[in-house]
């Protein structure tokens, strides 16, 4: 029996090494190929946030989940208004909130009742929205929250039907309506929302959608979590500036997005038509011609109101953009990046042991999965270890170590396996994000050792992936 399983391990370990030269090409290809749809989304520079959905009708951002459709009845709904007020701007593509936290979905959908077809209007918003801004040659984009509190998809009471249900509807969105440029997603594994990438599968989300249109950017609203050094969980960088998220113009060096409402809250309030907007030339001067510089597209919220246009002080606004903003003809080019991290992290709460660290900051925190918090290695260890124990061998090939900050810049990487350690991998990088690929290996720990920093090292998250490729 003993013969038979060692022979067994070795005709896997030929058909594993087969298929990973296919996959490895077939990987790199898709980089290429994402990597010019990163740069294709720089060069649009500038586009249109469009908050309409239920919470319009509310004084409420975040609306009664339990709103009758009923309250959704615009008397004058006219996106091929919003188009041209996108136009005056110089706004080169819309994004629309097909369905926010609340559940609510502005489209022709299969999937739930709480939809517009049971509202007066009984009109797909999205199908008016696509064909208006694609009429003006304007690019389409859409925006879906996986945190869903009319149907219960929240921490606590996700299921498989929950999951079937995201399924359908991206699937409904990504088949129905054309090409999508991108697809900007919320409510997911945000420290509000508390939904991780394992009760919702990231990757499986990531796949499908890529599947039905492979050229459709997948981006992750989760900048309040990860780390601004690293695509975790997005294939493109996004910055919510109401929320405190705020790009660095000096040293960003990935694909990215900063979103900001004209208007005092993302969603229409009766206070909109006579308050103040955000000031047109700041918007321009701090935020849209720099950040075009820095590989960062702009999006800029215009809300319609209850009626579905945009009212009057914000069309003046939009006007006075254009006036002083032009896109650029010729935007930098984005530098190479290591692409998006999407699988699930198996290190997360996995045992953890490490060399003499401090006692407040000991080798748990490395794998708590909070960045906020790290493994400290004590001053006096000269070459300090951190090791995750997965329970038992099983497959994986990328290793992610994201510091406190940016101190180590000598590692080495061995794996336990059959009953010894194997060498795997060495490095130097003097990122704060360190992110390390390699053939697929099975074992049961990891443990990398660190041979050169300037003060001890802190480890904010040792992550460990094993990546479909």
């Amino acid at each position: 029996m003993i013969r038979y399983l060692k022979q067994t391990k070795s005709i896997l370990a030929v058909v594993i090494a087969i298929s990973l030269s296919w996959s490895v090409a077939y990987g790199q290809q898709n980089s290429s190929v994402l990597k010019d749809r990163q740069q294709a989304f720089i060069d649009l520079a500038f586009g249109m946030f469009i908050h309409y959905n239920i919470p319009t009708y509310m004084e409420d951002d975040w609306a009664d989940p339990d709103a009758s459709p009923a309250i959704f009845n615009p008397k004058r709904l006219n996106t091929d208004q919003w188009a041209e007020a996108a136009k005056s701007a110089h706004m080169s593509y819309g994004c629309l909130t097909t369905k926010h936290h609340s559940g609510f979905a502005i489209w022709d959908t299969k999937t739930t009742d709480y939809n517009v077809m049971n509202s007066p209007l009984k009109q797909d918003v999205v199908k008016a929205y696509v064909t208006s801004f694609r009429k003006a040659g304007l690019k389409v984009m859409l925006y879906y929250s996986i945190l869903d509190i009319h149907h219960q998809l929240r921490p606590g009471h996700i299921t498989t039907e929950h999951i079937k249900m995201v399924k359908d509807q991206l699937t409904e969105l990504l088949t129905n309506y054309g090409e999508i440029e991108a697809l900007i997603i919320d409510g997911w594994d945000a420290p509000w929302s508390r939904i991780s990438y394992d009760d919702v599968p990231f990757e499986e989300i990531y796949r499908l959608i890529k599947t039905l249109q492979p050229n459709c950017l997948v981006m992750d609203l989760n900048a309040a979590k990860y780390p601004t050094e690293a695509l975790f969980y997005t294939d493109i960088k996004s910055y919510e500036q109401g929320a405190g998220q705020h790009i660095s113009k000096e040293q960003n060096k990935l694909p990215a997005l900063s979103c900001l409402p004209l208007q005092a809250n993302w969603f229409w309030k009766s206070s909109f038509p006579t308050s103040s907007l955000k000031d047109v030339e700041s918007l321009v001067n701090d935020n849209l011609i720099p950040f075009n510089q820095v590989y960062c597209n702009f999006i800029l919220n215009v809300a319609p109101n209850r009626d579905g246009i945009i009212d009057d002080n914000a069309l003046e606004s939009l006007k006075k953009i254009g006036q002083l903003y032009q896109r650029p003809k010729n935007l930098p080019t984005l530098p190479p990046n290591d692409g998006p991290i999407i699988s699930s992290n198996l290190a997360k709460m996995k045992s953890a042991n490490s060399s003499w660290s401090y006692d407040m900051n000991i080798m748990d925190f490395a794998n708590d999965d909070k960045f906020s918090t790290f493994w400290r290695a004590h001053p006096s260890v000269k070459e300090p270890w951190l090791e995750i124990d997965l329970g038992r061998e099983q497959p994986f090939n990328s290793v992610v170590i994201t510091e406190e900050k940016s101190n180590v810049s000598a590692y080495t990487l061995e794996y336990y396996a059959e009953g010894k350690w194997t060498p795997l991998a060495n490095g130097r990088d003097e990122k704060r994000v360190k992110i390390i690929r390699f053939d697929t290996v099975w074992a049961q720990k990891l443990r990398a050792r660190f041979g050169s920093f300037k003060e001890a090292p802190a480890i904010a998250e040792f992550g460990i992936y094993n990546e479909r490729r």
